[in-house]
């Protein structure tokens, strides 16, 4: 019997915004206003798909690519084809009891000279980093990301060109999160993916392969043995 508490996912989508700067790549991280969805944490720009996303086709894919190109503009004021978007994963939430999002994450590369205009209300800040700076700063309390972030961070910071990134993007399919949380401990928790060796049973403490972020406090430790990068 399903959870009249538990609602279908909302699709979004997500434009990870890239440029090189002094030999290094740099993401664009906005803060989010703290009294709406994600509050007070740092994210990519993006949002709902709406209605009006969809061509006449009604392609869900076209409809996510719409939707990160409007949610740029109106949240960074950077104008951007979604025909150049390299989609390279999607994120499905747990069946949770709260508001969720399935979202598609696209990268794109930008002049990086743009003026970024934030509106003050729905984003309050925003940054150009270099992936493996918002990482340390998470790690000290300063930046709060979730769980996807960090993990699309990580995956960033591994790459020394924005070229370079996006031809690993572009080789592989799109990622595939469905993720699954395990308690760990009092003070730690974890999330599980597809070809961790605990995710169809819901135990982090099967011994085999890892997929995962080991969460405690500011701390995320990511365990990956199923691919190379």
């Amino acid at each position: 019997m399903s959870d009249p508490s538990i609602s279908d996912p909302i699709p979004a989508a997500t434009v990870v915004l890239l440029r090189e700067r002094r030999a290094a790549v740099e993401t664009l991280m906005l803060r989010k206003s703290g009294n709406i969805d994600f509050g007070g944490m740092w994210v990519f720009p993006g949002g709902c798909i709406e209605a009006n996303d969809f061509d006449a086709t009604g392609s869900v894919d076209a409809a996510a690519r719409a939707a990160a190109a409007r949610e740029a503009a109106e949240e960074t004021g950077i104008l951007l084809e979604p025909d150049d978007f390299q989609w390279f994963a999607r994120w499905t939430p747990p069946p949770i009891p709260r508001k969720r999002f399935n979202t598609w994450f696209f990268a794109a590369a930008v002049r990086g000279d743009e003026q970024v205009v934030i509106d003050g209300e729905e984003i309050h800040d925003f940054r150009w980093m270099r992936p493996s700076q918002a990482i340390e700063e998470q790690a000290r309390g300063s930046m709060s990301v979730v769980a996807p972030t960090w993990v699309t961070l990580f995956y960033l910071s591994r790459y020394p060109t924005v070229s370079a990134l996006l031809q690993r993007f572009a080789s592989a399919a799109p990622k595939q999160y469905q993720s699954r949380p395990v308690t760990l401990g009092k003070d730690a928790h974890a999330v599980l993916w597809h070809g961790d060796a605990g995710y169809e049973a819901g135990d982090a403490s099967l011994p085999g392969e890892r997929h995962r972020l080991i969460i405690q406090g500011n701390q995320y430790i990511f365990e990956n043995t199923i691919e190379r990068y």
